[in-house]
């Protein structure tokens, strides 16, 4: 089989890309850099079995040359992490919309199956806990950009499934809730990355708002599994997926967590939100998946524990400022 991925050299695309080619896939990646990174797919260049492209997914020439060339494409390619989309509200808009319509239109031509990213975002300032696939979604006012992320994913679901209902597009929707694990960056406002790494620097570590607010993590394996088992499942077509455990931390209580696992004695510090974002910025108290639609699809939901995922990426981090001191001290 093989397999495209728009966004390959990111967070979740370079794991997918790992976990197929181990599969005996063949991966074919695009992506332009912007938020992911060429070191993340490194260990790959040399394999056979993987090919990249520098590109943008809003390349419609290119976009469909590699879709023809692949029998599957995973489309995880957009602007993502709260402070981007807050501070470039048109890069969001644009990316996550037109590059959804780009690859759609080029699927289309042959039907070939697609997953598409989502997020939890689209379910808004929803106060019904938990999440089911089928709820109401509730977004803020258009005067904030807090909500053009939700709003652009929750659009480009909308078309995802137009193509699915009207030209018979096999389309597959992934909402993806906090996903966490080695090579996640904490530069775009991903807050377990940022903890950690606040927690080995011995840095105050910081939490927005009261901190009571709460989210629910999953690791990145779980999250690759899903999206596999969602491929190879025909009943899935046509449907979205909550992908995410039902664990919910407080930040508090995470921040309590980093710390101790990262052997730091960082004190924690609460940070208004009006200092970290733009003023009027809005966040929910509880964002938690129901997973039951999962399970029932294809017999799994992901269930690694927090502690084990921060302990990744504590252990990731804590081997790259290693890495970072022994380079230094070379150079001296």
């Amino acid at each position: 089989m093989r397999v495209f991925i728009t966004g390959g050299a990111g967070f979740i695309g370079s794991h997918l890309a790992d976990r197929l080619i181990t599969d005996g896939a063949e991966v074919l990646i695009l992506d332009n850099l912007s938020t992911g990174s060429i070191e993340n797919v490194d260990h790959l260049i040399d394999n056979p079995r993987f090919k990249h492209r520098i590109g943008s997914v809003e390349d419609a020439p290119l976009v469909a040359e590699l879709v023809d060339r692949c029998d599957v494409t995973v489309h995880l390619a957009a602007a993502v992490g709260v402070r981007l989309i807050v501070n470039e509200p048109v890069r969001t808009i644009e990316t996550n919309v037109h590059g959804t319509e780009v690859v759609l239109r080029a699927v289309e031509r042959k039907k070939k199956p697609i997953v598409i990213a989502s997020t939890s975002e689209v379910y808004g300032k929803s106060a019904k806990i938990p999440f089911n696939e089928d709820d109401d979604l509730v977004l803020g006012p258009t005067k904030n950009s807090r909500w053009a992320y939700a709003c652009s994913k929750a659009l480009d679901e909308w078309l995802a499934l137009a193509y699915y209902r009207e030209k018979g597009v096999p389309v597959v929707i992934a909402r993806f809730f906090n996903t966490v694990g080695p090579r996640q960056t904490g530069r775009y406002g991903m807050v377990v990355p940022t903890f950690v790494t606040q927690a080995l620097l011995g840095e105050p570590i910081t939490v927005f708002g009261d901190g009571e607010q709460s989210r629910c993590f999953g690791h990145v394996k779980d999250a690759v599994e899903a999206v596999i088992r969602l491929l190879d499942e025909p009943s899935a077509f046509g449907e979205p997926f909550n992908i995410g455990t039902d664990q919910e931390v407080t930040m508090n209580e995470l921040a309590e967590r980093v710390r101790r696992a990262a052997g730091s004695d960082s004190p924690i510090v609460h940070v208004p939100y009006d200092e970290a974002y733009a003023e009027g910025f809005e966040d929910m108290r509880r964002r938690v998946p129901d997973p039951e639609k999962l399970r029932r699809t294809i017999g799994f939901t992901p269930s690694t524990g927090l502690d084990e995922i921060i302990a990744d990426v504590v252990a990731e981090k804590s081997a790259a400022f290693a890495s970072r001191k022994v380079g230094q001290g070379a150079e001296t």
